[in-house]
């Protein structure tokens, strides 16, 4: 079989890794980038291919997806309220030119 050959993924695998690859295209993430990302973590979770045979499956590990849910907003966190607070106001600001702007 030769490498980058996904016939050895499950349905389930291939529909992880599609919506994986969709999240960091949402993300700015190039299409190449996106897709090598989502197939490595559907390996470091569910350790490759599915091969069959009776006791040849192994639990899956989420660890990874847990983890990028754990660390989002971070360092929004950390940094003091007042600075979040000027950010916020900012944002609200540029929002409401963007709404006013007749190039939209």
């Amino acid at each position: 079989m030769p490498r980058g050959d996904k016939s050895a993924y499950t349905d389930k695998q291939k529909r992880k890794a599609e919506h994986i690859e969709e999240s960091y295209e949402g993300r700015g993430v190039s299409h190449e980038e996106a897709e090598r990302r989502a197939w490595a973590t559907v390996n470091r979770e569910s350790g490759g291919g599915k091969k069959s045979g009776s006791g040849r499956g192994h639990p899956e590990n989420h660890e990874s997806s847990e983890r990028g849910g754990r660390i989002g907003g971070h360092a929004a966190a950390s940094r003091p309220a007042g600075e979040r607070s000027a950010s916020a106001k900012k944002a609200a600001a540029t929002r409401k030119r963007h709404e006013q702007s007749p190039n939209s």
